[in-house]
């Protein structure tokens, strides 16, 4: 292994482990504001809930981060692009963390953050259907696909105008002027970012099953294994995880997560 796989490979565990202290960190000063505690052990059932739910759901971390390496040659690069998009998902994940932790208690609000949530799923799952699509697949699962989106492209009309924003592009744009580590890292800090905040955001009904900080590490973890096989091989690692069959059954986990977002959300409203 040379020193453009060693380097960032190791990077790779350095920022898991760093993120990881973090997490540990912001829970216990979380756990200074509000009157119900969040658990503050790692379960490795909650782990792997995480880790399981992360990489079924990564298709848009892996192929804005593949595309970015494939712009971006280089060792140096690569570290900016792990660091940058590492940092990305976990501040999202830490602040959609942070509002559930001081919401949770304030059950109307509770409410709409979870159908919110549900609602982002929903558009996570018309962009897995797209790439589906894309990427070609056979009948019967060509036209059950179709249908699936068209269905969701006429429910999106009513909600897509105010949710727009949240839905980042994953076209890797040109950059005006000479790409430096800065302007790479704070690149690749950007659409993660969006995305740890989407994703972190459509998973709070589990936490009403499983443990929050395990859950974190797990996600964490994921998106550690996932930027070790591009680091080794981004070609290959992209192409798996976009398989137009995995983005399938993917769209269809986000379905049945936004499925139970709603179910949540009225049952604590009406509660």
């Amino acid at each position: 292994m040379n020193k453009e796989q060693f380097i960032p490979l190791s990077l790779t565990v350095v920022i898991f482990l760093l993120l990881s202290a973090v997490m540990s960190v912001y829970i216990t000063f979380l756990n200074k504001f509000t009157a119900s505690d969040i658990i503050h052990t790692i379960r490795p059932s909650d782990v792997l809930v995480g880790l399981t739910i992360y990489l079924k759901t990564s298709v848009d971390f892996a192929i804005f981060i593949g595309n970015l390496m494939k712009k971006y040659p280089g060792w140096k690069n690569r570290i900016a692009i792990e660091v940058g998009t590492a940092v990305g998902n976990a501040l999202g994940t830490i602040m959609v963390l942070g509002v559930w932790n001081f919401f949770r208690n304030i059950e109307w609000l509770l409410s709409l953050m979870i159908f919110v949530a549900a609602l982002v799923l929903l558009e996570l799952a018309s962009d897995s259907f797209e790439h589906t699509l894309e990427k070609g697949i056979a009948e019967p699962f060509q036209g059950f696909t179709r249908g699936l989106l068209a269905g969701m492209k006429s429910f999106s009309r009513l909600y897509k105008p105010f949710l727009g924003f949240l839905i980042p592009s994953m076209k890797v744009k040109e950059q005006k002027g000479k790409i430096t580590f800065a302007k790479l890292f704070v690149f690749a800090f950007s659409v993660p970012f969006i995305l740890g905040l989407d994703d972190f955001a459509g998973y709070v009904p589990l936490f009403n099953v499983v443990n929050v900080f395990g859950f974190s590490i797990g996600v964490f973890l994921g998106h550690m294994i996932l930027n070790i096989f591009l680091f080794l091989s981004p070609k290959k690692t992209t192409e798996i995880v976009g398989n137009a069959y995995i983005a399938l059954i993917g769209g269809l986990a986000f379905i049945l997560l936004a499925g139970w977002g709603f179910y949540e959300s009225f049952k604590i409203f009406l509660h």
